[in-house]
């Protein structure tokens, strides 16, 4: 069956608990192996209950001098975390550059299932009620997973640029 007759699965999106430390750790191994962040603002030596607490001041803005908030979610599927996501509330200088308004990730060992597409679907209805009718989406020019369940979603490329932090080319999209 090819990957666009697939039925999406079955996933929901919801915030990280205390009990969720373990395989959340976990997972923030194994994509840092890939080069991806699982658990952002997740610092090495940083307490679960610290780091609980950093991502609700991320949501209601208080965290960074610039206000730009984010909400965090894990996406789960039968029991198990698969993925994650998160929505910038806002768009400072360096996310309209690159990063944009959702940034989501699926652990390698839950990959070309149909995760992303359900996390970015989810993530996409929370933009929206946040108000953000435009929804701009950024990825490596490289990562063709990540370009295709954009695409997959609506995203219209807009332009490829270089990444400013990287050095690499990234993928532009928008979803209106």
């Amino acid at each position: 069956m090819e990957e666009s007759q697939r039925p999406t699965p079955a996933v929901h999106l919801r915030p990280l608990h205390l009990e969720d430390e373990a395989v959340a750790r976990r997972a923030h191994e194994e994509l840092a192996r890939d080069g991806f962040v699982f658990c952002g603002l997740l610092e090495p030596d940083m307490s679960w209950t610290d780091y609980l607490d950093a991502l609700e001041a991320d949501r209601r803005g208080a965290l960074f001098p610039d206000g730009v908030a984010a909400t965090f979610l894990v996406a789960e599927a039968e029991g198990t975390i698969v993925g994650r996501t998160s929505v910038r509330h806002s768009l400072n200088a360096s996310l309209q550059r690159e990063g944009g308004h959702i940034g989501f990730a699926v652990r390698p060992g839950f990959r070309r299932r149909g995760y992303a597409t359900a996390i970015l679907r989810q993530s996409l209805v929370i933009a929206r009620a946040l108000g953000i009718t435009d929804v701009l989406l950024t990825c490596d020019d490289d990562n063709v997973a990540s370009a295709s369940t954009i695409e997959r979603c609506g995203g219209v490329l807009e332009s490829i640029a270089v990444s400013e932090r990287q050095g690499t080319q990234i993928r532009r999209y928008w979803i209106h």
